[in-house]
């Protein structure tokens, strides 16, 4: 998983990390370890992320730069 791609996101959509975690049902606490890489991302919680900022999972792990499409 990309980390920097999920904060790249996140401040793209002008979102503080307090909202994305609330928007996705996490504490703030859980979310910031995702995205500083301390901690895993679940499948379930990458799946809301994609649905959160429209992109592909492929793109949010990091196997493609196109944000809607698959990697090769």
């Amino acid at each position: 998983m990309k980390y920097g791609r999920i904060r790249d996101l996140r401040e793209d959509h002008d979102l503080t990390q307090a909202r994305v975690a609330e928007l996705i049902g996490l504490y703030t606490t859980t979310y910031k370890r995702y995205e500083s890489g301390l901690r895993e991302i679940p499948f379930d919680i990458a799946i809301a992320l994609a649905k959160l900022y429209r992109v592909s999972l492929d793109y949010l792990a990091g196997r493609t730069n196109d944000p809607h499409g698959t990697a090769n």
